[in-house]
């Protein structure tokens, strides 16, 4: 003999079932590994009529619980038309020597931002990259924005950009 299925019983079990997902959700909440940030200043020099060094200032937080390992960064220009620009790094003994060099760059901040650097979890860092554009300054100064890709040594990637301009 079959007992019916009453509508109450089965309301208790799609909630319970819905709280047990919920709850695997929020246990694993700090799984998912991943950077956000923005880009807070960028700094411009051209150097030759076809080529601009940027500067940027940027904030990222690893809101996981496992660290952030870099792998590899790049940035991009990303102008009105939503075409991007890849730039070039520049390594880390050279942009000393320019902010050396070039006064009017201001001074260095932040620590530049190296592959092989661990954002450890839950934590919020400022860093620096400085790139060498292949466009004339008056393009970058008319970009949309700046995307900095950061990708981990296992896979997941991050972008972020700048917040205003």
């Amino acid at each position: 003999m079959r007992l019916p299925l009453r509508p109450s019983m089965f309301g208790v079990g799609l909630v319970g079932a819905g709280l047990l997902v919920a709850f695997i959700f929020w246990f694993q909440r700090g799984a998912h590994i991943q950077l956000k940030g923005s880009v807070l200043k960028v700094r411009t020099l051209s150097l030759e009529p076809e080529s601009t060094i940027a500067v940027l200032d940027f904030r990222i937080t690893n809101p996981a619980d496992y660290e952030f390992v870099i792998g590899r960064v790049e940035v991009f220009l990303e102008d009105g038309s939503g075409q991007r620009i890849q730039a070039d790094n520049v390594a880390e003994v050279d942009a000393r020597r320019l902010f050396e060099y070039y006064p009017i760059l201001g001074q260095k901040y932040n620590e530049t931002l190296l592959m092989r650097d661990r954002v450890p979890a839950r934590q919020t860092w400022d860093r620096m990259i400085c790139v060498r554009v292949p466009a004339p300054e008056a393009q970058v100064l008319r970009r949309k924005q700046f995307v900095v890709r950061m990708e981990d040594v296992d896979g997941p990637v991050a972008e972020i950009g700048e917040t205003s301009r």
